[in-house]
């Protein structure tokens, strides 16, 4: 017998189409179209692990609060360690690309599933995070990268513009995480 399965991918959120809210002239949508690698460097290997990302993403690797490159990025995630991002629909395996790309040198993780992702867009995202997390939103700008707390969830965040910022958290969380993002642009109202 044929199997007749017909699944349906959903968001985060549980849609199948991702959501979109407007609050006060901010606008929290989610982000479903970049697929997101983890890759740490092996004891030994950290020079060489930073050349490879910065041939992987066509940049220099990403220094901590920092992001880099373009349709590949990467984002600083702690000591010897980056997120790498990139389109899904070019690089739905980007697990699989990094462990061919970092061989023995890195541990490479798919971590696609495993995260949510908000876009912050309005002219008053810095005032919103700050009620958000303690990251210095005076000192954040165009490529700086946050590891930080939201809601008790441990985030990270990423400036793409004076008007545009990335919120990354655990998807099991997505849900809370809209919230807190609602609720304080609701409170950040001028």
């Amino acid at each position: 017998m044929a199997n007749s399965h017909k699944l349906t991918s959903l968001t985060p959120l549980g849609h199948e189409t991702p959501a979109c809210v407007e609050v006060s002239g901010t606008t929290i949508s989610e982000v479903t179209d970049l697929s997101l690698a983890s890759v740490t460097a092996r004891l030994g290997q950290e020079a060489s692990v930073k050349a490879l990302i910065a041939s992987f993403i066509g940049a220099d690797a990403p220094e901590a609060g920092q992001w880099s490159g373009g349709k590949i990025a990467a984002f600083w995630t702690g000591a010897d360690q980056v997120f790498l991002q990139a389109p899904f629909d070019d690089y739905e395996d980007m697990g699989g690309l990094c462990e061919t790309h970092f061989g023995k040198a890195a541990s490479s993780v798919e971590m696609t599933d495993g995260w949510c992702r908000f876009a912050l867009a309005g002219a008053h995202n810095k005032r919103i995070l700050s009620l958000l997390c303690n990251v210095d939103m005076r000192a954040f700008h165009l490529h700086s990268a946050a590891r930080t707390s939201i809601d008790h969830l441990g985030c990270f965040i990423l400036c793409l513009g004076e008007e545009l910022v990335h919120i990354i958290g655990p998807r099991s969380s997505a849900a809370s995480l809209q919230h807190a993002l609602i609720a304080a642009a609701k409170s950040a109202r001028l």
